[in-house]
């Protein structure tokens, strides 16, 4: 007995893509795609887009939203370098705000989203102390050497555009042994080597 092959009838026009589609293009545009955009990829009418996303329930947003939904992955990249400029170099909301936050407002509600928590102003001022610290201890010992070398304390001063006085604290914090008061220039020794 041979079998008996039967073409399935076809589908009316539209049917298939009618049921399929409603829920498709609520997909799409759940995801962030726009009624333009389904239009010109589905081939359907305006209309027919929007008649189908209203069958399928979809709940509708406005062009602010949509533009809003699609900046969400710039959103949180700019979230994230705020974060890191925040936690990592103990930039301050303000400096946040001149980095791309627009305002310090902005730059708070970014920091919070990307999982941050504000500093009150003591604690940024720690961090602040604490990085100028580390700073003064790296001139300091650049002073230190360069004093050794022969270089005075006016001069010094001169080319970091520090008073004399700060120079002399930051070498007393290098625990440089000063030469001998009123004599700022080389020692003695490197005068009689030249």
């Amino acid at each position: 007995m041979g079998v008996r092959r039967v073409n399935p009838q076809p589908p009316p026009a539209g049917a298939e893509t009618e049921a399929v589609t409603a829920q498709t293009l609520r997909e799409q545009y759940e995801s962030g795609a726009t009624i333009a955009e389904l239009v010109a990829d589905s081939g359907l009418s305006y209309g027919t887009v929007i008649n189908r996303l209203r069958e399928a329930g979809t709940r509708m947003r406005t062009s602010w939203q949509t533009r809003r939904m699609r900046d969400g992955q710039a959103r949180r990249n700019l979230a994230a370098h705020l974060r890191r400029l925040y936690e990592q170099h103990g930039a301050t909301l303000t400096e946040l705000a001149a980095a791309g936050a627009g305002t310090r407002r902005a730059a708070r509600r970014l920091l919070i989203e990307a999982g941050g928590t504000p500093r009150t102003t003591q604690q940024t001022l720690r961090i602040r102390s604490a990085a100028d610290a580390v700073t003064r201890k790296k001139l300091a010992v650049s002073l230190r050497a360069r004093y050794e070398a022969g270089a005075s304390v006016p001069e010094l001063a001169k080319e970091c555009n520090y008073s004399v006085a700060t120079v002399y604290r930051l070498l007393h914090k290098a625990n440089t042994r000063m030469r001998p008061q009123h004599r700022h220039g080389p020692t003695r020794q490197a005068r009689t080597r030249s």
